[in-house]
């Protein structure tokens, strides 16, 4: 299937293809399930390929725990299959001697790799219910290979989405919305964002990475939207990282401040191999900064152009995102 269809297919919900579902679930009762983790304790042990859940609309105030590889989550509408929980991070680091695993509303563990959701909104609301607004994950995990596609994941707090796979982590998101406080997107290892919309609601940071594994290891956003609150800056990363941003716009609203290491981390995280951020036809509305012109010639290898930023590329050609994501609706059909 050509990817173009794909997001016709996303946009437009996939209700009408049940029977190609493993597990429906619906809160009304009217599905094989009422919750997304009794779904999950229907996943064999033994298979092969996809175990595909579809879950229908609601608001599923539940946390979610992944212990397999190979899940595929769809909801019914972003905007309506809704996962809900309030958490924050440090209460439950402190009732589990600081184990982040349940901290999140949507938890992978390091054993689950290959897992997709698609058309689903997370959502961590303990900031809004508190009005505390310190770190409290949506989705966080250790797997790798993982994809968002027409998600929304969203905090009332810092690090909405974790993905912390430092040494092997690769994720792919597309058509996507994050919303939340500091270091809202805080990779770790590789991963490529493209045509999704970010909304921060700090001055402190909206992006961060973790890079700092290997020399290759890179943050790639493509063709997104960056707004937030009056003066929101960009980002900043206390471990070495790389930064690729290519076709994006910033409101009005972004400072002008660039990506940078903050003044008070330790020196013994300071960047192993320097300042590595890389700007191609990114503008802000209201007037560009300096800071974000075009620099994609000062890549180290001094090859690097609009064309090369692929998806094969920033995954070493090790993983191709599209192609899983074409087989999933192939597989649909």
């Amino acid at each position: 299937m050509k990817f173009s269809c794909v997001i016709f297919i996303i946009s437009c919900g996939i209700v009408n293809a049940q029977h190609h579902y493993d597990v429906v679930v619906a809160k009304d009762g009217s599905g094989d399930v009422r919750s997304i983790q009794d779904a999950l304790k229907k996943v064999p042990v033994s298979r092969e390929g996809d175990f595909i859940i579809f879950i229908k609309n609601a608001v599923y105030n539940e946390k979610i725990f992944i212990t397999q590889s190979n899940i595929v989550f769809v909801g019914e509408h972003r905007d309506s299959t809704k996962i809900v929980f309030a958490e924050l991070r440090k209460h439950w680091n402190a009732s589990l001697s600081g184990s982040d695993w349940g901290s999140a509303v949507v938890n992978i563990d390091s054993t689950a790799n290959d897992i997709t959701f698609m058309n689903v909104t997370v959502y961590n609301n303990y900031g809004s219910l508190s009005g505390n607004r310190d770190h409290q994950f949506a989705l966080w995990g250790k797997g790798t290979r993982i994809i968002l596609y027409n998600c929304a994941v969203i905090s009332d707090g810092g690090d909405a989405l974790s993905l912390w796979n430092a040494t092997e982590g690769m994720y792919y998101h597309a058509q996507c919305y994050f919303e939340g406080w500091v270091d809202f997107v805080c990779p770790r290892g590789w991963c490529f964002i493209t045509g999704s919309k970010f909304y921060g609601h700090n001055t402190t940071a909206s992006l961060w990475h973790d890079g700092s594994s290997d020399p290759d290891q890179k943050f790639v956003i493509t063709n997104s939207y960056f707004d937030g609150v009056k003066n929101f800056p960009l980002g900043r990363h206390h471990r070495d990282g790389q930064f690729i941003l290519l076709n994006c716009t910033f409101s009005e609203n972004l400072a002008d401040s660039a990506i940078h290491y903050p003044s008070y981390s330790p020196n013994a995280r300071r960047w192993k191999w320097g300042r590595r951020h890389y700007y191609f036809q990114c503008k802000r509305e209201g007037g560009n900064y300096r800071w974000f012109t075009d620099n994609f010639d000062e890549y180290p290898d001094g090859t690097l152009t609009a064309a090369a930023v692929t998806p094969q590329w920033v995954f070493r050609k090790k993983w191709d995102p599209v192609k899983r994501l074409e087989a999933i609706f192939d597989r649909l059909q």
